[in-house]
C-alpha cells in the first residue's frame, strides 16, 4: 500500500471500516472507532489515513504515547499531511512536550496555510513553551485568518501583555469589547495594573454583572469590576464586590486548611533531622525563588535576570515533577518516603532536576525557578542541590494577603487565596515553614524583603548579588528595562522603576479588620 493511497483505493472492508472510524470519531466513540481502525490495519497496515484516524482515536482516549507513534507512522507514510502534522501536536502537547508540540504545529501551517485553526494552535504551543515572542507573528496569523475566533484574540492579547507591550495588549482587549461584552476582556485589562477604569468602563461591567453571566464569566466580571471601584475609590464598594467574587470562586475551588496544614507539618518532620543530601555542590546552577504569591517574587526574578550569568525561567515545574516522578517510582507519597532516601538517591534526584531545566542554561551559566509553591519542597530541594541558593521573598503581611483577595489567578491556581481566614492561615504555615528551612540551611537562604528593597534599592541589590555569589552588574537596578517574558500578574510592574506607593490596606480601613485579626494584627486604628 503506498504512502498517498486514499479509502478509494484499498479494498472495501477498509474503506468500510474507514467510514465507521470516522462516523464513531463524529459521535466521540473513541473504542469503536479503534475497534474499526484496528480491523482496517490489518488488511492495510501501511495507510496513512488509517494510522492518523487511530491515533486521533488513541489521543481522545488519553493514550497519547500511543497516539504519537501512530502519527509519526502516518507521518513517515505521508509527510505533507497537515492534519498528521497538527494531530501529533496535540499528542506531543499534552505528554508534555511543548517544544516537539510548537514545531509540529509549525510543519501543519506551512502544509496548510489558511487553515486558520492550526495557526492558533502553533501560538498556543509556543506561549505554553513560553516562546511569547515567536507567538505574536504566529497570532497576527491567525486573527487575521479568524477575526471571529476570541480564543485567538485573547492569547493575542495575554501574550502581548506578558511580552511588556502594554499598550498594543489594553488596545485589542478594547477591541475585542467594541465587539463583544467580554467578561474576560474587562479582566485582562484589570491585570494590565497600569490601566485604569473610568466611570463609562464601570457602568459597562456593571451592566454584565447585572446580567447573571456564567460562572467563569461571573467571576471574572466581578473581579474587573472590584478594581474599577478601587480605580473611582469607591473602597465600600470594591471590598464588598471582591467578597462576592472571593465567594463566587470558593463554591467551585474547595481548599481544606486544616488538612493542607497537617501536610506542612509532616514535611517539616520528615526533615527532621536532615537527611543526608547529595554530594558537594550539585546545583550551584540553580536559584529558587519562594513566596507567597503577590509579595515581590516577580520584582526578585527580574532583578536577577537582569543580570549576565542569569536567565529567569519563571514558574517552572520541574521540582514538584521530579518529586512526584520519585513516589510513583517507590509506590508512596511525598514526603512519606523521605526517611529511606539515600545520598545516592538525592544525587540522582537533583540531576534529574538539573536534566529537567538544562534548556534554561544554554546561554548563561544560572537560572532561577520562581514556582512560589516550592516553599513546600525546600527540604526536599536542598538535599538534592546543596550547591542550590533560595531567596525567601517577604512582604508586609496585610498588603499580602490584600493583594491575593483582589486576584483571580488563572488556572484554578492558589485555591487558598479565596477567603480570608484560609489566607491568613496559609500565611502562617509559610512563615513557620520558611523559618524552619532559614534554621536548617542559613547559609543557602536569603530573605528578600519588598519594603527593605523598595527604601534602599542599591543596598538590598548589592546584597542579594552577594548572597547569589554574582558579581555586581549595574543592569539589575534598571531591571524595569530588561526584556523578558513575565507570565505573572507583576508583568507590569516589573517593567517599571520601583514605586513607593503600591499599599492599599490603609485605604480599606477597619474594613480589613477581620483580615488584620486572623493575621494577629491590632485593628486599623487610623491614619
Amino acid at each position: 500500500m503506498t504512502a498517498r493511497s486514499s479509502s478509494a483505493s484499498v479494498p472495501a472492508a477498509v474503506a468500510t471500516a474507514l467510514a465507521r472510524a470516522k462516523d464513531a470519531l463524529h459521535r466521540n466513540d473513541a473504542v469503536a472507532a479503534e475497534r474499526s481502525l484496528v480491523g482496517a490495519l490489518a488488511l492495510a497496515p501501511r495507510h496513512a489515513q488509517t494510522l492518523r484516524l487511530l491515533g486521533s482515536a488513541l489521543a481522545m482516549q488519553g493514550r497519547h504515547g500511543e497516539a504519537a507513534a501512530n502519527l509519526r507512522e502516518a507521518i513517515a507514510l505521508q509527510p505533507d499531511d497537515a492534519l498528521a502534522h497538527n494531530s501529533l501536536g496535540n499528542a506531543l502537547g499534552r505528554l508534555g512536550d511543548k517544544a516537539g508540540a510548537a514545531t509540529a504545529f509549525a510543519r501543519a501551517c506551512a502544509l496548510a496555510p489558511d487553515l486558520a485553526p492550526l495557526w492558533y494552535n502553533h501560538a498556543k504551543a509556543l506561549c505554553e513553551d513560553l516562546r511569547n515572542e515567536e507567538a505574536l507573528p504566529v497570532l497576527e496569523r491567525a486573527t487575521q485568518l479568524a477575526p471571529d475566533n476570541l480564543r485567538a484574540q485573547f492569547l493575542h492579547a495575554h501574550a502581548l501583555r506578558v511580552t511588556g507591550r502594554f499598550a498594543e495588549s489594553a488596545a485589542r482587549y478594547r477591541r475585542i469589547l467594541a465587539q463583544h461584552a467580554a467578561a474576560e476582556a474587562w479582566l485582562g485589562l484589570a491585570n494590565l495594573k497600569n490601566q485604569r477604569f473610568d466611570a463609562n468602563d464601570v457602568a459597562a461591567m456593571e451592566r454584565i454583572a447585572r446580567a447573571d453571566p456564567g460562572v467563569d464569566d461571573r467571576n471574572s466580571i466581578l473581579f474587573a469590576l472590584a478594581r474599577g471601584y478601587e480605580d473611582l475609590a469607591r473602597y465600600d464598594d470594591a471590598f464588598h464586590t471582591y467578597l462576592a467574587a472571593n465567594a463566587s470562586v470558593r463554591r467551585h475551588r474547595p481548599w481544606d486548611a486544616a488538612r493542607f496544614s497537617a501536610r506542612v507539618d509532616a514535611i517539616l518532620a520528615a526533615f527532621t533531622p536532615l537527611p543526608v543530601g547529595a554530594a558537594g555542590g550539585q546545583g550551584e546552577e540553580a536559584i529558587f525563588i519562594v513566596s507567597l504569591p503577590r509579595a515581590g517574587s516577580s520584582l526578585t526574578e527580574q532583578i536577577l535576570a537582569s543580570h549576565a550569568q542569569v536567565d529567569g525561567a519563571g514558574e517552572l515545574a520541574d521540582l514538584p515533577a521530579v518529586l512526584d516522578e520519585e513516589s510513583r517510582r517507590r509506590g508512596e507519597p511525598f514526603p512519606v518516603w523521605v526517611a529511606a532516601a539515600s545520598p545516592a538517591d538525592w544525587q540522582r534526584l537533583g540531576a534529574r532536576y538539573l536534566e529537567r531545566t538544562a534548556r534554561w542554561r544554554r546561554e548563561r551559566p544560572r537560572f532561577t525557578d520562581k514556582l512560589p509553591d516550592n516553599w513546600q519542597y525546600l527540604g526536599a530541594a536542598l538535599a538534592m542541590l546543596p550547591g542550590a541558593r533560595v531567596v525567601i521573598c517577604r512582604r508586609d503581611p496585610l498588603e499580602t494577603a490584600l493583594a491575593c483577595f483582589r486576584q483571580l489567578f488563572a488556572g484554578g491556581g492558589q485555591p487558598f487565596s479565596y477567603d480570608l481566614e484560609d489566607i491568613a492561615r496559609y500565611s502562617h504555615d509559610f512563615d513557620r515553614a520558611t523559618q524552619r528551612w532559614r534554621e536548617l540551611h542559613p547559609a543557602q537562604t536569603h530573605v528578600q524583603d519588598y519594603e527593605a528593597l523598595v527604601a534602599d534599592s542599591e543596598a538590598q541589590i548589592r546584597a542579594l548579588l552577594a548572597f547569589c555569589d554574582l558579581p555586581f552588574d549595574e543592569r539589575c537596578l534598571r531591571f524595569h528595562e530588561t526584556e523578558r517574558v513575565v507570565r505573572t500578574a507583576s508583568a507590569g510592574q516589573v517593567r517599571e522603576p520601583l514605586r513607593r506607593d503600591t499599599a492599599r490596606a490603609a485605604k480599606y480601613a477597619s474594613l480589613l479588620d477581620p483580615l488584620r485579626a486572623a493575621l494577629g494584627m491590632p485593628p486599623f486604628a487610623g491614619k
